[in-house]
């Protein structure tokens, strides 16, 4: 088997699993006050530090979630905590997860508006021309999940940070244990620990502690006052240890993953009908390309019966034509042909072969017919 659809989710890592399988040992609520409840305290606390020095953040401003989507839903709709401004900016490359309660806002009055982008890449002369006094919340995702474009999410903050009234999120789910970045000019951070390799069903938001919303969820201790419920201390003791583990080699890592990157772009642009939508601004765990002329689907499912498996677009994603190949190619064709490989520091130059035979044989059975 050929897994190439890291961006949508990853397999466990054994060393995540037996640090979930350890931390199961300690059976106390972290919020009792016994010994065995302070003994979990103490565990989770330990691992909020070291996710929150990994980050660069305050341990305070980390807090835990179901996932990225709840923590979007969680930064977005918690600033009607805020009376000074109706105006939301975001762009055409958000996750599903962002448009949702976008348009929840909207349903509440706010105004979503939509910054112009250069090849891919926020215009950021732009955005500043769109700052107004009603401007309150601005949302741009770092790396796009389909294409890889990476915003200079550290521009952008630096540029808002002249607007002490707006509030700044990024949904880092696709860059954080891939690529490194600094959320200092960051207000609000998303994330999920599937996506390096940790369990599915835990995640966070980053919030700096300037910065005040409404819970989401009421009633109930926990480890901050942002998110109620019993802290899930083998979930976060085990994102801790996959975090960091993506941490100790990344850049040797990146060097290898973009090496197969390239050996991908070079065989397959060779194509006729194949066209790259990945930029140079996209990071190189993710390769966007389009087949014209067969259906996606169909050729994903024809790569299938060899066992090797990529993606047609994000996995959240229920749309026939990709909005973000589409905002980067301004090609319906390319944006409804859309395919995505995505790796990752355990892809293999031999499972790289193996896809590039298969593509090979699907290209010339479903293209060349």
């Amino acid at each position: 088997m050929v897994y190439l659809d890291y961006s949508a989710t990853t397999p466990l890592d054994d060393e995540v699993v037996k640090s979930f399988v350890s931390a199961s040992k300690f059976i106390g609520n972290p919020n009792s006050l016994h010994k065995l409840g302070v003994l979990s305290k103490k565990l989770i606390d330990a691992s909020t530090k070291q996710i929150a020095s990994l980050l660069n953040v305050l341990p305070e401003e980390v807090i835990y979630t179901s996932g990225a989507s709840e923590s979007n839903n969680m930064a977005i709709k918690g600033i009607e905590v805020f009376s000074r401004g109706r105006e939301i900016i975001t762009t055409e490359l958000e996750h599903s997860s962002i448009y949702g309660p976008l348009k929840y806002m909207e349903g509440k009055g706010y105004k979503v508006s939509y910054v112009p982008l250069k090849d891919g890449i926020v215009d950021i002369s732009k955005l500043e021309e769109m700052i107004n006094d009603d401007t309150l919340f601005v949302s741009i995702g770092m790396v796009n999940s389909e294409t890889g474009i990476r915003q200079p999410i550290e521009k952008i903050g630096k540029v808002l940070k002249k607007y002490p009234k707006v509030i700044f999120h990024s949904d880092i789910t696709q860059a954080i244990g891939k690529i490194p970045f600094s959320l200092e000019d960051v207000d609000m951070a998303s994330f999920s620990s599937h996506k390096f390799f940790g369990f599915k069903g835990i995640g966070g938001l980053i919030k700096k502690k300037n910065i005040n919303i409404e819970p989401l969820i009421h009633g109930g201790k926990s480890t901050t006052a942002y998110r109620s419920g019993t802290p899930a201390t083998q979930l976060i003791v085990s994102m801790a240890k996959a975090l960091r583990l993506s941490y100790e080699n990344m850049e040797e890592d990146n060097k290898r993953i973009l090496k197969l990157n390239e050996k991908i772009k070079d065989k397959i642009s060779s194509y006729d009908n194949v066209f790259i939508n990945s930029t140079k601004d996209s990071i190189p765990h993710i390769l966007n390309f389009s087949v014209l002329n067969v259906k996606p689907e169909v050729f994903m499912h024809t790569l299938e019966e060899d066992e090797v498996y990529i993606s047609t677009k994000s996995a959240c994603s229920s749309n026939d034509i990709s909005k973000a190949v589409k905002a980067i190619t301004l090609s319906d064709d390319r944006a409804r042909h859309s395919l995505r490989v995505s790796i990752s520091r355990k892809t293999t130059e031999e499972e790289i072969d193996i896809f590039l035979n298969s593509f090979d044989k699907s290209y010339r059975k479903m293209v060349l017919k």
